[in-house]
């Protein structure tokens, strides 16, 4: 069940009332007249059932809700209520299989601008895996792939392209683009310091590395994982289940391919470079191809259920 807090200004609290007791999956609705300041006007609120909520805040922005008042949408984590459990077994479909479009935009766009914090964890990750790469520690590539931030560039990606959204679109690959330039740079900078202090060296990285030599030698494997990675990775944003997401982020080679590119272009190793490069554009490719589909298909199977 999702909550619904909503301010509204008094001339159009019938409308609201009216839309929300006419969507089949609410319950719990409460008028408050007058108990809104800022902006002023009648506070109502409601619960609804997940697979119903996108209809109603439809609904209410084209109320214009949104410029005259407010919306404000949380999850509910436990409702003892009949009346709850009746609205949700009214409601056409199933929750999980719910996606909430404004929710998704909103998410993605936080998670697709770009910003210090973004450039810090992408960067980190980057150096992180450089230790990886060079020492061939298996460990320390999955604790980078699991510290790196470019799914949510990814997944804004996606989301523009079925939302016909040119400004998500816009910021999302901005961040995504200078997010990975600057955590090359700083990678490579951080490669010539660890190589000053003894602590890289180009034998290191020419050795045969049977553990994480895959990331400069991408295959057809890679393409499939990267798909299957995206395809889980949109599931779990519009299912709520974003403890998904860490394994999806596990599963792809971006962040260390990066890496590698990074410190084997510091060696001047352009054969390894190249292989990390083309194993990066794979794994986006694959992620922002995957995602795309699996929205517009939950987008088909949604509407074709209603």
């Amino acid at each position: 069940m999702l909550h619904l807090r909503l301010i509204v200004p008094a001339a159009r609290t019938d409308d609201v009332v009216r839309l929300i007791e006419s969507t089949v999956g609410t319950a719990h609705l409460v008028v408050l007249p007058g108990a809104a300041r800022d902006p002023a006007g009648d506070v109502v609120m409601c619960d609804v059932a997940r697979e119903a909520g996108d209809e109603l805040i439809s609904g209410l922005r084209a109320l214009d809700l949104d410029r005259t008042g407010s919306i404000a949408v949380e999850d509910i984590d436990l409702s003892l209520s009949r009346r709850a459990d009746r609205a949700e077994t009214e409601a056409p479909g199933e929750g999980a299989d719910a996606v909430l479009w404004e929710g998704l935009a909103e998410a993605t766009h936080e998670e697709s601008t770009l910003s210090v914090t973004y450039v810090a964890f992408i960067a980190l990750a980057t150096m992180i895996a450089a230790c990886g790469v060079v020492l061939d520690n298996a460990i320390l590539i999955v604790g980078a792939m699991a510290v790196g931030p470019e799914f949510g560039p990814l997944a804004g990606i996606c989301t523009a392209v079925v939302e016909r959204r040119p400004r998500l679109a816009l910021r999302s690959a901005v961040a995504l683009l200078v997010g990975f330039a600057a955590a090359l740079l700083l990678t490579v900078g951080f490669t010539y310091l660890m190589d000053g202090l003894g602590l890289f060296t180009k034998v290191q990285l020419e050795a045969e590395r049977p553990n994480t030599n895959f990331i400069y030698r991408p295959d057809a494997f890679s393409f499939v994982v990267a798909v299957l990675a995206g395809i889980a990775g949109i599931l779990s944003l519009t299912s709520a289940k974003s403890g998904a997401l860490v394994g999806v982020a596990i599963s792809v080679t971006t962040v260390p391919a990066a890496a590698n590119a990074a410190v084997a272009f510091t060696y001047t190793e352009y054969r390894q470079a190249w292989g990390s490069a083309e194993q990066l554009l794979l794994n986006l490719l694959g992620i922002a191809l995957a995602g795309t589909v699996t929205l517009l298909a939950q987008k088909w199977l949604w509407r074709k259920a209603a």
